[in-house]
């Protein structure tokens, strides 16, 4: 049977016996029924990955042993920090799992003019601790060992004055600048528009903040197909994908 791979947001070392969370009990006790002896990987997000025994396991609690741990360099050096528009429901969700699976270091949640989301602070909470965890089981699944920060939704005016990178896109599908113009960065900030897309102002703004407008290709991409593309392009001119 595969190893299970788990995030446990607690401090690690080897020969460390520790208790795991609820979620992590649920998931290991109760529905893959693990026993004493059986063995797991855990990371906590400080870049490491870890091998643990099962020493004691029921149905309210798992305590583990910490035999050995590791540093793999699974992080890509390119700091993609992705201004995205806020979609509904499931397509935001996309767009957190997939850019957390290539690489994306950090994502910031954005009202925009076309935005159709509204979300109250008590909402906004919710949604933030739901992307939090869609970017955790993404790590889980990809073999990360660092969970990209997830910001709290902010008005696209604020982000695109206030954001820092060595170079900052705007996908805009008018534009016809080519990657292989533009020198080679550590950092990018990306803005990815909503449903409707960017107002000709947004784009000005970012423009004036800054922003280069790159187009990825001749067709239009939905919100959440965006972060995909661009990221992979991105990556593999780049970063860390095959072809680079």
């Amino acid at each position: 049977m595969r190893i299970p791979r788990c995030y446990e947001p607690q401090p690690m070392n080897p020969g460390d016996s520790l208790m795991l969370g609820d979620n992590n009990v649920q998931h290991l006790a109760r529905t893959l029924r693990m026993r004493a002896g059986d063995q797991v990987l855990l990371f906590n997000g400080d870049g490491q990955e870890f091998h643990a025994t099962a020493l004691e396991v029921d149905k309210r609690s798992m305590q583990v042993r910490i035999d050995s741990g590791e540093a793999p360099k699974r992080d890509s050096a390119l700091q993609i920090h992705i201004g995205q528009s806020l979609s509904r429901g499931e397509r935001m969700d996309y767009a957190v799992q997939k850019a957390t699976e290539l690489g994306m270091a950090r994502m910031t949640p954005l009202f925009s003019e076309r935005c159709e989301v509204k979300l109250n602070s008590e909402r906004q909470d919710k949604r933030l601790r739901h992307w939090q965890q869609v970017a955790i089981s993404a790590c889980e699944q990809s073999l990360r060992c660092t969970v990209p920060q997830l910001d709290a939704p902010e008005p696209l005016d604020h982000w695109v004055r206030s954001v820092e990178a060595d170079l900052k896109l705007v996908l805009h599908h008018h534009s016809a600048t080519p990657l292989g113009d533009l020198p080679r960065p550590g950092s990018i900030a990306l803005l990815i528009g909503p449903e409707g897309g960017l107002t000709e102002a947004e784009v000005q703004l970012a423009m004036a903040s800054g922003f280069r407008p790159v187009a990825l290709g001749p067709r239009v991409l939905r919100t959440e197909t965006a972060p995909v593309v661009a990221q992979a392009i991105l990556q593999s001119h780049w970063g860390d994908l095959a072809g680079n």
